[in-house]
């Protein structure tokens, strides 16, 4: 019980933070969304031995984070259990890849220690990429964004609804749950030969809200598209910012910017 009431904690968090205002909370979602992701598509165009020419990327997650008041440490916090995927994702690499690279203090780097640093880089990058979007964006105005960018309707009503009613699921567990314990008292967790009732139980409960849901959305006037509420329209800031941190992104793509630098001072 205390794991669902804790995930449906995270969820009003996430709400409150996107509720925020800051100058990035007030960025038209396009421009966000945009912004986005071009960053994404440059993190994962670059090859996998560019580790000191990756890190450079971590410029924007900073100032992003900064600007927006949100803490480093509620991103880690919230994307701790996908964190420690990503950096799991290439822990076999220095076993196939074993191509000298260079030599720091005497020890051989090899290029699957190079190309594992650079592809949890990657994914950590990313993740913070895409926490910063939820966190400064409401899904509603997210939803709109994909709406103008063409992604098919279906595909965003399913996002929309889904984020929207995964806590009438929780909340569906929660009172499950209680019910077992109220049934096993001294028990511990759900023992394994209930699960699958457990689990049937669940799906039949979210047919028939789901069912109730549909039909009020009906009632009042959904035909399978939603209207969303218009706000700010794409002003000259939203531009600018799409516009800086694409120079940017494509600079730090073409130009290897730590490299150059190094050569400026050393």
């Amino acid at each position: 019980m205390s794991k669902v009431l804790s995930a449906q904690a995270e969820l009003r968090e996430m709400d409150e933070l996107s509720a925020r205002t800051s100058p990035i909370h007030r960025l038209h979602p396009l421009a966000k969304l945009l912004v986005t992701l071009l960053y994404l598509v440059t993190v994962v165009s670059y090859p996998k031995y560019s580790f000191s020419a990756l890190f450079v990327l971590l410029l924007y997650p900073v100032l992003v984070f900064q600007i927006s008041g949100i803490p480093v440490r509620l991103c880690v916090r919230k994307l701790r259990i996908m964190l420690v995927l990503v950096c799991a994702v290439g822990i076999l690499n220095p076993f196939f890849d074993r191509t000298p690279m260079l030599a720091v203090g005497g020890v051989t780097v090899t290029g699957g220690v190079v190309s594992m640093a650079t592809l949890i880089l990657k994914g950590v990058f990313a993740l913070m990429a895409s926490f910063l979007l939820i966190a400064t964006t409401p899904i509603d105005r997210l939803c709109a964004a994909l709406r103008q960018l063409h992604v098919p309707g279906i595909l965003v009503t399913l996002l929309l609804l889904t984020y929207r009613y995964v806590s009438l699921m929780l909340r569906q567990v929660s009172i499950m749950t209680d019910a077992y314990a109220l049934r096993a008292p001294g028990q511990k967790g759900i023992h394994i030969s209930a699960w699958g009732s457990f689990l049937g139980q669940l799906l039949l409960r979210s047919i028939d809200r789901g069912s109730e849901l549909y039909q009020s959305m009906e009632l009042r006037g959904f035909r399978g598209e939603f209207h969303y509420a218009g706000g700010a329209g794409y002003g000259a800031g939203d531009f600018c910012y799409t516009l800086c941190w694409a120079v940017f992104f494509l600079a730090a793509r073409l130009v290897d910017l730590p490299r150059l630098l190094g050569n400026l001072f050393v």
